[in-house]
C-alpha cells in the first residue's frame, strides 16, 4: 500500500515538472523578439560608392555622345537632407547593387534624369502625385521633355530645404523663367525679398503653387487673382507693418469691376472676361510702388479722361 502511494506521488511530481517545463518553453516561444543591436558602421554603402564616385575625373559617355560626370561630392552629400538622415545611394539607385554595375540603358542625360526622378515618389508620394497634375507635367506629356521634374528644382545629391534662404525659391524658378525672374527681382516684391529676405513678400510658389502648378493664363486663374492678392493685401496686421491700407480688396469688391468679377466667378468661371482685376492695373511680376516713375499706377502714367 505504501509502495503504491509512493509511485502515485512520484507520478504527480513528474507531471508537475513536465508542466513547468512546458510552460517555460511556451513563454520563450511566444515572447516578443527583441531587435538585435548590430554594431554596423554608419553609411557603409555611401562610403563604398564614394570610393569610386569621389574621384572628380570619373565620367562616362552616353550613346548620344554626351559626356556625363559621375563625380559626387562628399560635401554635397553631407549638406543634403538625405545623407544625414541615413538615406543612402541605393535608395534611389535601386538597380545598382555592387560593382561592376549593369550596362547603362540611357541614351541621353535627360532620359537618365527623367528615369531617376521616379524614385522620389517612394518617400514623397503626395507631392509626386500633385506634380503629375501640374502645368509642368502637362507640358512634358505634350512632348517637351525639358519640362522640370523633381531633381531639376530640388537637386539630386545636394537636396536641401527649398526655402533656405527664401529667395532661393525665385532663383530656382528663374533657371527656366529667366525673363519673368528679371522683372520680379526689380519689382517691389522681389527687391525687398532679395534685400531683406523678407518673409512677408510673395515668392513664385505663393501665387502659382508648389507642386501642383496650374496654367496662369486660364480664365479660372484670372478670375481667382483678386482673392489671391487679398491673402496679403486684406491682412490688416501685415499691411500695418508697411503703412499700407488693408481695405483695398473690400473697396474693389464694391466697385463695378469687383461686382462683375464676382458674377462671372459664380456663374461662368471658365469663360474669359475682360473686367479689370488687380494685375491689369498693377502689373504681374513687375509690380512697383505707386510713387515709382515706372509704376503702371503712378499718377503720371494713369490715363485721364
Amino acid at each position: 500500500m505504501q509502495k503504491a502511494k509512493r509511485i502515485q506521488l512520484g507520478s504527480l511530481v513528474l507531471v508537475g515538472c513536465l508542466a513547468v517545463v512546458l510552460a517555460l518553453a511556451f513563454a520563450l516561444v511566444s515572447a516578443p523578439t527583441l531587435p538585435v543591436q548590430a554594431d554596423e558602421p554608419h553609411q557603409e554603402t555611401e562610403k563604398y560608392c564614394l570610393s569610386c564616385h569621389g574621384n572628380p575625373d570619373l565620367k562616362m559617355t552616353l550613346p548620344d555622345g554626351e559626356e556625363v560626370s559621375l563625380y559626387i561630392s562628399n560635401d554635397a552629400l553631407q549638406s543634403s537632407v538625405h545623407s544625414p538622415a541615413g538615406i543612402e545611394c541605393e535608395a534611389c539607385h535601386t538597380e545598382i547593387k555592387t560593382y561592376p554595375h549593369p550596362p547603362t540603358e540611357y541614351q541621353t542625360r535627360r532620359e537618365m534624369t527623367r528615369t531617376y526622378y521616379l524614385a522620389c515618389q517612394k518617400c514623397h508620394a503626395a507631392n509626386y502625385e500633385k506634380a503629375q497634375d501640374s502645368m509642368h507635367a502637362q507640358v512634358a506629356e505634350a512632348g517637351n521633355l525639358e519640362a522640370p521634374v523633381c531633381t531639376d528644382c530640388h537637386g539630386a545629391h545636394d537636396v536641401r530645404p527649398p526655402d533656405q534662404p527664401r529667395s532661393q525659391i525665385s532663383t530656382t524658378c528663374g533657371k527656366c523663367h529667366t525673363e519673368i525672374n528679371q522683372e520680379y527681382i526689380q519689382s517691389i516684391h522681389g527687391s525687398v525679398l532679395l534685400g531683406e529676405d523678407n518673409p512677408d513678400v510673395p515668392v513664385c510658389t505663393d501665387c502659382h503653387g508648389v507642386h501642383n502648378i496650374q496654367d496662369p493664363r486660364t480664365a479660372q486663374f484670372r478670375i481667382d487673382s483678386p482673392e489671391l492678392c487679398a491673402r496679403c493685401h486684406a491682412d490688416a496686421d501685415m499691411m500695418s507693418k508697411y503703412d499700407l491700407p488693408a481695405d483695398v480688396y473690400n473697396i474693389y469688391k464694391l466697385s463695378w469691376h469687383g461686382v462683375d468679377v464676382s458674377v462671372y466667378k459664380a456663374r461662368w468661371p471658365t469663360i474669359w472676361h475682360e473686367t479689370a482685376v488687380c494685375t491689369d492695373c498693377h502689373g504681374i511680376h513687375d509690380i512697383r510702388k505707386t510713387e515709382d516713375a515706372e509704376s503702371s499706377v503712378n499718377p503720371a502714367n494713369l490715363r485721364m479722361s
